[in-house]
C-alpha cells in the first residue's frame, strides 16, 4: 500500500490572484502604516506643542500677576502708590517694609504673627490626628451607616460661618475664653475637621486592605499599624491635608476679628489696621500682605512633592 502525499501546495491555482498581506497585519514584516486621513492627537505636532507651552506660560503669569503687582506697589512710596493711574516708574523704596516691622510709626507685627502661627499649627496637628482616626473607621474598618456620617460632616459646611458667630461668641463669653489661643484653636479645629476627614478617607481608601491584614496576622496591633504602615503609605495625603488646613487657619478673618481684641489677634486682623479714617495705606497693605503670605508659600514649597502626590491620590483607579 502506498502512502498518500500530504504535502501542501503553496502555489496558487491557475487564474487565481494571490491576496497581498496588509502592512502591520499577520505575517507581514512591515510596520503598520498610518492612514492618510487619520486625525492627529491635540498637541502632537510641533506647532501644537508650542501653542500649549505659550498657553501654560500665559496661565502661569495670569496667576502670578497679582503678586507681582503687590510687590511693585509695596516698593513705592505711599504717595506714588496711591496715584491714579499708577506710577510704574516711580522711585523704589523699602519704607513700607520698615514700617511693617515696627520702624517709624508702624505697629509691632510679631505678636499677631505668633498668634497666627500658634493657632494654625496646633489646630492643624489636632485635626490631623482626629481626622486620620475618623477616616480609618470610615474607609478601612467601616462603621454602620458610615455614609450618613460623611453626609453629616459635609452638611456642617453648608451653614454660613456668620450664622454661627453669635452662638459661639455667647458660649465663649460664658466660659471666659474670649481673646485666647484656646478659643481660636477650638474654632479652627472644628472648621477644618469635615474637609480633613473627607480628604483622609479618600487617601486611606487607596491603601490595600491585604497589607493591613498581613500585618495583623504577624501580630501587629493597631498603634503599630498606624505608625509603621498607614502613616508612611498616606504621607502625601497627610501633607496635602495639613497644608490645606494650615492655609485655612492662617487666612481666617471673621472669627478672629469678632472673638479677639488684643491678646490673641491674628495676622489677618493686623492687616485691617491699615484701613483707617485717614484712608487706605496701599503700599503698606501690599508689603504686609506679602510678608504674611511668606509662611504659607514656604510651607507649600517645602511640601511640594508630597502635595502633588497627595492631591493626585484617588484620581486614577
Amino acid at each position: 500500500m502506498s502512502t498518500p502525499d500530504l504535502t501542501v501546495d503553496n502555489h496558487p491555482a491557475a487564474g487565481v490572484t494571490p491576496t497581498p498581506t496588509e502592512p502591520g497585519g499577520p505575517g507581514s514584516a512591515e510596520p503598520p502604516r498610518r492612514k492618510a486621513n487619520a486625525p492627529r492627537r491635540p498637541g502632537q505636532g510641533r506647532a501644537g506643542k508650542i501653542l500649549l507651552g505659550l498657553l501654560a506660560w500665559f496661565a502661569g503669569l495670569l496667576f502670578v500677576s497679582p503678586l507681582l503687582w503687590m510687590l511693585l506697589t509695596s516698593l513705592h512710596a505711599e504717595t506714588d502708590a496711591s496715584t491714579n493711574p499708577p506710577s510704574y516708574f516711580a522711585p523704589l523704596t523699602l519704607e513700607s517694609y520698615a514700617n511693617f516691622f515696627g520702624g517709624g510709626n508702624g505697629a509691632n507685627p510679631w505678636p499677631f504673627l505668633i498668634n497666627s502661627a500658634v493657632a494654625a499649627i496646633v489646630s492643624t496637628l489636632i485635626v490631623l490626628v482626629l481626622s486620620t482616626m475618623a477616616a480609618y473607621s470610615l474607609a478601612i474598618r467601616r462603621i454602620e451607616r458610615w455614609s450618613d456620617v460623611l453626609f453629616f460632616l459635609l452638611s456642617t459646611k453648608m451653614l454660613p460661618m456668620v450664622a454661627g458667630l453669635l452662638p459661639v461668641y455667647l458660649v465663649a463669653k460664658s466660659f471666659g475664653i474670649l481673646d485666647t489661643w484656646l478659643l481660636l484653636i477650638i474654632i479652627y479645629s472644628a472648621m477644618n475637621m469635615p474637609i480633613a476627614v473627607w480628604m483622609m478617607r479618600s487617601f486611606l481608601a487607596e491603601v490595600p486592605v491585604e497589607v493591613l491584614e498581613a500585618a495583623e496576622l504577624d501580630g501587629a496591633r493597631l498603634p503599630r499599624v498606624f505608625l509603621q504602615i498607614l502613616l508612611p503609605l498616606t504621607a502625601p495625603g497627610l501633607a496635602a491635608t495639613a497644608l490645606i488646613c494650615f492655609i485655612f487657619s492662617w487666612n481666617e478673618l471673621l472669627f478672629a476679628t469678632v472673638l479677639t481684641s488684643t491678646a490673641a489677634s491674628t495676622a489677618p486682623v493686623f492687616l485691617t489696621s491699615f484701613v483707617t479714617s485717614q484712608g487706605l495705606f496701599l503700599s503698606q497693605v501690599c508689603a504686609a500682605s506679602l510678608i504674611i503670605s511668606v509662611p504659607v508659600l514656604v510651607a507649600g514649597i517645602a511640601a511640594q512633592d508630597k502635595l502633588v502626590q497627595g492631591l493626585s491620590m484617588g484620581a486614577v483607579k
